[in-house]
């Protein structure tokens, strides 16, 4: 491969990281963009060349396609590694990337915009003969004519954003007197977050699982299922936990519900990684709902089972290579979980927390798998997504899996900044996630015991800097402490005092 072959990478933080390494193990140079906070991060430093975005606000850094395309025509790249959030599913943007002769490795702008839409995406299902969730779908009136719809789905019901993702534009609608408001609010959330206001109405299921599929295909037609993630451990409609194979299925309906993501992927005409949704109720009926075309957060865990590089993946096909592997090749081997570490506050609502990284302690082991970008003494902004770092154990089998994360879960240490490492162990240790008997709503379910047992347990802050101060480990105004060898945790005694 021609050494000179560079990849931009359009994002920041733990996933900038993560495509930096790849793309350097395929012999690329690789380029990183960063906003004037993210200046002297770990993803600047490790990449061959970085380029500065002027602006204050993320739409004049990250979201500025104009500007990161202008970079990447400057710095000469093969291609454009988009990560996840930002720009990786602005189909504009991959295809002005093509226009100007530079590869978007990601899916074709054709099938972003197919699939981009919760609407046109349903459509397809319903071609592809995959079951969808009651709903209905088309330009929605307002009034008696909004009343008459809504009552023929029947309440509950879920309002959301065609355009959406994360939660943004949704709304529970649970009575008729809701329904006119809950609607125009989503209306201008989502016009806001998406510059889309249009929303649809589907049946609201009151404790669903939530079941995707990871999907890989190559741009001469051949198109395989990486097999299933469990992600029903979430708050306000974003992942927490994600584990595979999921506990909770059969093999014949790992068979159903892969094949059905199959023929949605082949029904637009797929290829790179993108992962197909689906909503699974308490009947163990599975609905469609929706296809993220882009590298997904959880996605390690999936590399864990599989023994299959997704973003090497995606540059090799972006290369024009045909998949490696066929179907029959892919198999599961053993058990991995994911919990994402998130600055934000269980104690109240889950808001996103600020804050300097002070004591920092990341157990490596075998078995363990850390993807973050933190660093002592450096600041945490809520101007970003609050995910801090992917926190990711394998196992032989799930019971190992389980043993394994939670002993780093227990091991991690974290000081300066409110995060949700707390809640996660005590989420792991529940029994309805040992028994694999979760849903999209334990989380609501879990607080009030966590919050119930935190306040017995929980020191006061300053006696947590105490104990730090006293081990001599915490940071000045100016420098941080970052223990990241696998030696003896030198914080140790600090162990309790993690979200002070």
């Amino acid at each position: 491969m021609d050494p000179v072959k560079k990849i931009l990478i359009a994002n920041r933080g733990e996933i900038a990281r993560r495509v930096i390494h790849a793309a350097k193990e395929l012999g690329y140079a690789t380029v990183a963009v960063y906003s004037d906070p993210d200046r002297d991060s770990l993803a600047v430093r490790e990449a061959d060349e970085a380029f500065r975005l002027a602006g204050s606000e993320v739409r004049e850094t990250y979201l500025d396609s104009a500007k990161i395309l202008e970079i990447a025509k400057s710095a000469g790249v093969w291609g454009v590694h988009p990560g996840y959030g930002f720009l990786s599913e602005n189909a504009d943007f991959a295809a002005d990337c093509s226009k100007a002769g530079i590869k978007f490795i990601g899916p074709a702008p054709e099938a972003m915009r197919a699939l981009g839409s919760k609407v046109a995406s349903k459509r397809l299902a319903k071609q592809a003969k995959v079951p969808v969730v009651p709903g209905f779908e088309g330009e929605l009136p307002e009034g008696q004519e909004l009343q008459k719809i809504a009552v023929q789905i029947g309440f509950p019901l879920l309002i959301k954003a065609a355009a959406g993702g994360g939660g943004k534009g949704m709304r529970v609608v649970k009575a008729p007197e809701e329904l006119e408001e809950a609607a125009r609010s989503a209306e201008r959330e989502a016009l806001a977050f998406f510059k889309d206001k249009t929303i649809f109405l589907e049946k609201y299921l009151e404790r669903p699982r939530h079941i995707e599929v990871q999907i890989l295909g190559d741009e001469k037609g051949n198109l395989v299922h990486l097999y299933e993630r469990e992600c029903s451990v979430q708050r306000r409609h974003q992942k927490m936990i994600e584990e595979t194979p999921s506990p909770s299925i059969t093999p014949k309906f790992r068979e159903d519900i892969c094949a059905s993501a199959l023929r949605i992927a082949e029904q637009a005409g797929y290829y790179s990684a993108g992962t197909v949704e689906f909503i699974v109720d308490e009947a163990d009926n599975f609905y469609f709902l929706e296809v993220n075309t882009r590298l997904q957060v959880e996605h390690p865990v999936t590399e864990a089972v599989t023994g299959i590089d997704l973003v090497k993946a995606q540059i090799m096909v972006a290369e024009g290579h045909a998949l490696p592997f066929k179907q029959e090749d892919i198999r599961q081997r053993g058990h991995a979980i994911e919990c994402r570490l998130y600055a934000e506050d269980p104690e109240n609502g889950f808001l996103p927390a600020e804050g300097k990284v002070g004591v920092l302690w990341e157990p490596q082991r075998p078995g363990l798998r850390i993807d973050s970008a933190l660093e002592a003494g450096k600041p945490v902004l809520s101007l970003y997504d609050p995910m801090l770092a992917k926190l990711i154990a394998v196992g032989f089998n799930r019971k190992e899996a389980l043993l394994k994360m939670d002993a780093l879960l227990r091991d991690y240490l974290l000081l300066g900044i409110r995060h949700n490492l707390d809640f996660l162990r005590y989420t792991l240790n529940s029994k309805p996630f040992h028994e694999g008997r979760y849903h999209t709503h334990s989380v609501a379910e879990l607080l009030e015991g966590f919050l119930e047992k935190r306040g017995k347990d929980k020191p006061a802050p300053d006696l947590a800097y105490a104990i730090a101060a006293m081990a001599g480990k915490v940071p000045s105004a100016e420098t941080g402490v970052s223990v990241r060898e696998p030696k003896e945790n030198p914080v140790a005694s600090l162990r309790g005092f993690k979200n002070a």
